[in-house]
């Protein structure tokens, strides 16, 4: 497995406007600094205290992005480093993202995560749920968290036409929270969506951000050395 050469590989074929998130969840901080010596920079993680324990032996430099459930107590710990938490899905978790940045004076960029797929197992926001904490005045107080986009997951399923319905749903969203409640800020441009099976639909859809794991690392899963 050349990390660094499937690295290569992809962005020779997404656009350039695209940003390529490598998913490193259960990968050692071996095989994630072989993808850093190919240049790349941005690794997303589903699990806070593998995050922590990658970055203390990691380059400085890396932008470690959330991507993956967060629970509230576990803000505090990543809010002075995160590049983005992709999986911003509740006004609750908004509000201890607003706390914890207050406490460290930094503004936490966010998307956030929709409810795009069939499966209920998945986490996020509906339509009318997003719009509901985005018109709270709760939400409009708060100054250290910044919004930039939305992020979801398709259905897990082999029906490709069902997977690019469900990013066409998630451009629409980002659509019309731009044009409602973002018409003046130029941070709200992110559509994080489309993973390694997926992501040449999602590009064609309008994805500006997309998390690919085993195309760049292998499936094979590893625990920690």
């Amino acid at each position: 497995m050349d990390i660094g050469e499937n690295i290569r590989q992809l962005r020779q074929e997404i656009p350039e406007g695209v940003k390529i998130v490598a998913v490193s969840k259960t990968k050692t901080p071996g095989e994630i600094l072989e993808a850093y010596n190919a240049g790349h920079i941005a690794f997303g993680e589903n699990r806070v205290q593998e995050m922590l324990e990658k970055k203390e032996r990691l380059p400085e430099n890396i932008e470690w992005h959330m991507v993956g459930h967060l629970q509230s107590n576990k803000v505090k710990t990543i809010a002075p480093f995160v590049e983005l938490i992709q999986s911003v899905d509740s006004l609750k978790l908004l509000r201890v993202i607003e706390k914890e940045g207050q406490k460290i004076n930094r503004v936490i960029p966010c998307l956030l995560q929709m409810h795009i797929a069939l499966e209920e197992t998945k986490y996020g926001l509906d339509m009318t749920e997003a719009e509901s904490l985005l018109e709270s005045g709760e939400f409009k107080t708060m100054h250290f968290v910044k919004i930039c986009g939305v992020m979801g997951m398709a259905t897990f399923t082999e029906n490709m036409e069902q997977v690019r319905s469900e990013f066409s749903l998630l451009a629409g969203c980002f659509r019309i929270m731009k044009e409602k409640y973002f018409s003046d800020k130029e941070w709200f441009c992110e559509i994080s969506m489309g993973m390694s099976g997926d992501y040449r639909i999602a590009v064609e859809e309008g994805s500006t951000m997309v998390r690919i794991g085993s195309l760049i690392f292998g499936e094979r899963a590893c625990t920690l050395e």
